[in-house]
């Protein structure tokens, strides 16, 4: 199944919460969701009993669509976070903090994730001095973040930049504003991830 092409709100209302699909628009009081707190399709009223299922798969889904990846991806993560030692659900949200396109978003170089990922896809970002165009690619401690040299006047870049002293930044990133260069400083926490999920749901889903 390719990538999904539709609103972006119908997913955070399917899902019941800002996805941040949009980037700094969601936060918003005009936001869809919050206008119409009921799946689309359907008229207001109460929702009906949730299986055990079906809270899984909305987890997972809500994720998912969260940091923008597909089934096939979304499953990879999962795999990968299945064969490292530790709690596995936690290990898979600090692998999604990693992606490039994630921290290129977090670092206010981009409104939103999707417009992250076409910046790395573009060639305009670089880890530790050296063009990276895989949006997947894994961040790591220590590691510079920073918009090329010959990108640094992209006007959407500069624009989400402007956010940066109202939205701030995460604690694990280490963010110049001037310079568009910023330092992932160390692998975040779970509980230092702002997302409302329960992951453990997703490894049950995952462990059928």
């Amino acid at each position: 199944m390719g990538r999904y092409l539709g609103p972006s709100c119908r997913l955070c209302r399917r899902e019941g919460m800002k996805l941040m699909l949009k980037g700094d628009r969601c936060l918003s009081n005009k936001c869809a969701v919050m206008k119409r707190k009921f799946p689309p399709g359907q008229i207001p009223r109460r929702r009906a009993k949730v299986s055990e299922y079906g809270m899984q798969l909305r987890e997972k889904q809500k994720v998912k669509r969260y940091y923008g990846l597909m089934e096939d991806q979304f499953k990879r993560y999962f795999e990968t976070a299945s064969g490292k030692k530790g709690i596995t659900g936690e290990i898979l949200i600090t692998l999604l903090e990693q992606r490039l396109d994630n921290v290129v978003f977090r670092m206010h170089y981009a409104s939103s994730r999707k417009m992250a990922r076409q910046l790395v896809k573009h060639g305009h970002i670089t880890v530790n001095g050296k063009k990276v165009d895989i949006p997947s690619y894994l961040a790591g401690e220590g590691d510079t973040v920073e918009v090329k040299e010959t990108s640094k006047k992209i006007i959407p870049v500069l624009e989400s930049m402007k956010n940066i002293s109202r939205v701030g930044t995460v604690p694990w990133l280490e963010v110049d504003p001037d310079k568009l260069s910023g330092k992932f400083m160390y692998i975040p926490k779970r509980e230092e991830i702002d997302l409302p999920a329960n992951e453990q749901l997703i490894v049950e889903f995952y462990s059928k």
